[in-house]
């Protein structure tokens, strides 16, 4: 009885704790690859979980009436959970063609981001705009290269194409956070604005790339890469935008915005973890 009561007294605590464990069990089939057969281009099991995500974001969003410190704990905590218990997006690719085709899907975004770039600088004031420009000068070179060995890895996934892989997202990113940081030095307000979220977008799409081939690559080979990170994302996280970073990532996920920033801050906690 008591149990009951408390379902009946706590509705909503307990539909977030069953769909809570419809995503644990659908997480756990999908590691053991069980389908249950497809849906669309996905699985009815990647189905489930999907929808049971999107449900506890329309019951977090809900308070129950006048917002508190407990109400905004709750969701915070909900969302914390929701994050342990779901893969990361551009993890869960279980073979090396998955990871391939999902760097090959971010290339698209990647070019639109280098070019909304180069077109930034006309927006800046003109003492700020050579400083934009000398910071961002290699990034069509860069994402240019990249691109084309996401496509030639999908192709052939040897341990060559691999490693050229590897090397260049590293470059990248590396190109990236230098760039935040010299942006910073622009002193005015607006200018500053307009750099920072233009070099973000771009270092957004490289980190979930970077996070991308981390996943296909050995240990040896990821400790490789995060001593060639000399500039760490601690030295660039004051300058980002975590509703920046989630947006990309949910609009290129179709997820929830509430999901993909709590999977950026698990991402970006794994790869400070990881040395980057």
């Amino acid at each position: 009885m008591n149990l009951i009561s408390n379902v009946w007294n706590h509705p909503k605590t307990s539909v977030a704790g069953l769909l809570i464990a419809v995503v644990a069990i659908a997480r756990v089939l999908a590691q053991q690859g069980l389908t249950l057969g497809t849906a669309g281009n996905g699985t009815v099991v990647t189905l489930v979980s999907a929808i049971a995500t999107a449900l506890l974001g329309l019951l977090a969003r809900d308070p129950e009436g006048q917002p508190s410190s407990t109400a905004s704990t709750a969701k915070l905590g909900a969302w914390a959970l929701i994050a342990l218990l779901l893969p990361l997006p551009f993890t869960a690719g279980c073979s090396g063609i998955t990871v391939a085709q999902d760097i090959v899907n971010w290339t698209p975004a990647l070019q639109c981001a280098v070019t909304t770039v180069d077109s930034t600088a006309a927006l800046l004031a003109p003492q700020d705009a050579p400083i934009f420009t000398a910071a961002t000068v290699g990034f069509d070179a860069a994402s240019n290269l990249l691109v084309a060995q996401a496509k030639a890895y999908l192709a052939n996934p040897n341990a060559s194409t691999l490693a050229q892989m590897q090397a260049q997202v590293v470059t990248f990113q590396q190109q990236v956070n230098a760039a935040l940081l010299q942006a910073a030095r622009i002193t005015d307000p607006a200018s500053q604005q307009h750099a920072l979220a233009a070099i973000q977008a771009v270092a957004t799409i490289v980190t979930a790339i970077l996070i991308l081939v981390q996943s296909i690559s050995s240990k040896s080979q990821v400790v490789w890469m995060a001593a060639h990170s000399k500039i760490k994302l601690a030295a660039v996280r004051p300058l980002v935008d975590d509703s920046t970073a989630a947006a990309v990532v949910a609009s290129h996920y179709g997820e929830p915005v509430e999901l993909a920033r709590a999977q950026v801050a698990r991402a970006e906690f794994a790869e400070t973890q990881a040395g980057f």
